[in-house]
């Protein structure tokens, strides 16, 4: 059981520091790091992880976790301007502390992913869909100053 356990755990962390599209790529991920498995276990270890596969901004799917802060994605500034080429974003609109983004279908998950890495204060948490975000922000935090804090994120964002 504890060869088990150190494998999703290896799993987890290869998943939310890399970007793999493909069980192959896992598993010879998870070979470098010493494991021995079959492409049938590595996809029970999938399901039991609940991962999933989302869209890139540029239009690959990667393997993702469900939204666990302890394994959120590391990322680098110049990646997130590379993502953000293709433009996603359609609209934003606020209600109170909440916000809704709308995307294009697909580009919801990778979008949020990036506001989520971005660590903006403003923003308490993201919850995405196919093409829709969910944003919640800190109470007294003006509209126009999580606009422009998205802007960094979001450079195609109006």
């Amino acid at each position: 059981m504890k060869e088990k356990n150190n494998r999703l755990e290896a799993l987890r962390l290869i998943i939310s520091s890399q970007q793999l599209g493909s069980q192959d790529e896992l598993l010879n991920a998870l070979q470098k790091e010493g494991f021995k498995l079959t492409q049938a276990t590595l996809s029970r270890d999938l399901k039991q992880l609940k991962v999933a596969k989302a869209a890139t901004m540029s239009g690959n799917y990667i393997y993702v976790l469900p939204n666990d802060t302890m394994y959120k994605r590391i990322s680098t500034p110049s990646n997130i301007k590379e993502m953000m080429q293709v433009p996603g974003f359609v609209s934003i609109n606020f209600s109170g502390n909440m916000g809704v983004i709308k995307t294009r279908p697909g580009y919801a998950s990778a979008i949020a992913w990036n506001i989520d890495s971005s660590d903006i204060p403003a923003i308490i948490g993201t919850i995405a869909g196919d093409d829709t975000i969910f944003i919640v922000i800190k109470e007294g935090v003006k509209q126009q100053e999580v606009i422009e804090a998205l802007n960094a994120v979001i450079p195609n964002m109006r």
